[in-house]
């Protein structure tokens, strides 16, 4: 399995030891790394509870937890839980009750999951979806060479896009095609989650043999299309809010001074919506070309920076830190009148720009380089 980084919350976690049997799960392993104490995670459950156990120099550890039925756990050191240790000492495992998992390798490179019946199975899909990925990672590699040779972001993206696109395609099939030949394995149904595409999934469980189907892996795969059932249908709002000749929804939001300030008084002048927020690293990596922009059509248009998620002291450090000369507001977390809700907005950032009439001209998630070329269309 190629490497997983989990970015892991501070827990609390008290030490536990089950006999192994029904409602168990026995953890075994030799991760490099793990050189005092492993922690095992349940944040699918919101659970603060960790199981622990003490390793030995070598990285071995032999566990038995207590298990009510299948889920995701994740498999941690105290220090990448007070994040004192590179965030890729994590290791991702399904967990089976009555079952029995080995892990061997380095998290920060590669790592097996082996084992009982189900994990031997797993190994199987794991392998398979090893090599379907490849392509991806070799891709994502290219992608970073070229950038660090000088390559423009925008040339790059623009070549490597539609590669990306077909190597994305041919990993999903890679999962169909394992789950069409392998109907009866409940690995199968463990790795529904992988296909994220709500079509696919569904398509995916109706591959299923019916005693796996309806099986203890049920409610596993079961959660995984409702989540993106969910997903699908908050991206079919998104798109409906967001579309272009929409009429772009007021809000009166306190400005940096603490001063309210209303989307309708910039009427009259395009005016971008910059959903962002201190914690988001795209969002501050893309800081330096906003203000490069800003600088140039400044005349031409009005920035106003949305901040979401942030507390009002990290929002106004950050403004003062990156040094942001465009209007900001406070979006505050939870409100009833949440912005971040009327526009639909599921990722970060998002770039929404409005015409003189109020009207959304187009929206643009993440930091891309259409935002850009969108500005000099218009404006040159």
């Amino acid at each position: 399995m190629n490497k997983t980084i989990f970015g892991l919350a501070l827990l609390a976690y008290a030490g536990t030891a089950q006999a192994q049997g029904e409602g168990t799960l026995r953890i075994k392993g030799q991760l490099t790394g793990f050189t005092d104490t492993v922690l095992v995670l349940r944040p699918a459950t919101r659970s603060l509870n960790a199981d622990t156990t003490m390793v030995t120099d070598n990285g071995t550890f032999d566990i038995t937890i207590k298990l009510d039925k299948p889920q995701s756990l994740y498999l941690a050191t105290p220090g990448t839980i007070r994040r004192e240790q590179n965030a890729a000492f994590g290791v991702q495992v399904i967990g089976v009750p009555g079952e029995s998992v080995e892990l061997s390798g380095d998290p920060r490179t590669r790592y097996d999951i082996n084992g009982s019946t189900f994990y031997k199975q797993y190994h199987e899909a794991d392998i398979a979806m090893e090599t379907a990925q490849k392509p991806i990672n070799d891709i994502y590699k290219e992608y970073r060479t070229r950038l660090q040779a000088g390559e423009s972001q925008e040339a790059v993206s623009k070549d490597l896009n539609a590669k990306m696109e077909q190597a994305q395609k041919d990993y999903k099939d890679a999962i169909l095609d394992f789950i069409r030949q392998h109907p009866d394995y409940e690995a199968s149904a463990a790795i529904i989650q992988q296909l994220e595409e709500l079509g696919l999934m569904e398509q995916a469980a109706g591959l299923l043999s019916e005693s796996v189907r309806e099986g203890r892996m049920k409610d596993f795969y079961g959660k995984a299309i409702a989540a993106a059932r969910q997903a699908k249908e908050a991206e079919e709002r998104a798109e409906k809010l967001q579309a272009t000749g929409v009429e772009a929804p007021d809000f009166t939001l306190n400005d940096i001074n603490g001063k309210p300030l209303s989307l309708s008084s910039l009427r009259g002048k395009h005016v971008v919506l910059d959903f962002w927020g201190s914690w988001c690293g795209w969002c501050i990596k893309g800081m330096p070309q906003m203000k490069e922009y800003y600088a140039k059509y400044k005349d031409k248009l009005e920035i106003l920076g949305i901040d979401c998620n942030d507390t009002e002291e990290k929002w106004k450090a950050a403004v003062a830190k990156h040094e942001l000369p465009w209007l900001h507001v406070y979006n505050p977390r939870g409100s009833q009148d949440d912005v971040c809700s009327k526009y639909g907005i599921r990722g970060f950032p998002t770039k929404i720009l409005v015409g003189p009439d109020g009207k959304i001209v187009k929206t643009v998630v993440g930091e891309d380089p259409e935002f850009y070329t969108l500005l000099d269309s218009l404006f040159k």
